[in-house]
């Protein structure tokens, strides 16, 4: 089951309107390995809301404070990581505190 902002709902000339780049710059991000849409059983490229918001990140590093393209996907990986981490760690801290409630 996925959540409301993994569901595939745009197509390509959609998301780049909606992120104002050309749809050949989705078609080379997906190349080299930066997003990677759903495909339909047409093999048409959708794109999540998790996807537009992960591109919009990107696109203002690069646009906003001169990163380049890979330093800006690396930066994009890394908060995604680091948010999963806090995540992790609230469902480590949320288990110790039912353990001690229930030690004897």
């Amino acid at each position: 089951m996925t959540s409301e902002n993994e569901e595939p709902r745009y197509v390509i000339s959609v998301a780049a309107r909606i992120l104002g780049v050309e749809t050949y710059t989705l078609r080379y991000y997906e190349k080299i390995g930066i997003i990677e849409p759903h495909r339909s059983q047409g093999n048409i490229r959708l794109y999540s809301d998790r996807d537009i918001i992960r591109l919009k990140q990107m696109k203002t590093l690069m646009e906003d404070l001169g990163i380049n393209l890979a330093g800006a996907e690396v930066i994009v990986r890394m908060a995604r990581q680091m948010t999963e981490l806090q995540s992790h760690v609230e469902g480590l801290k949320l288990e110790i505190k039912r353990l001690r409630r229930t030690r004897p």
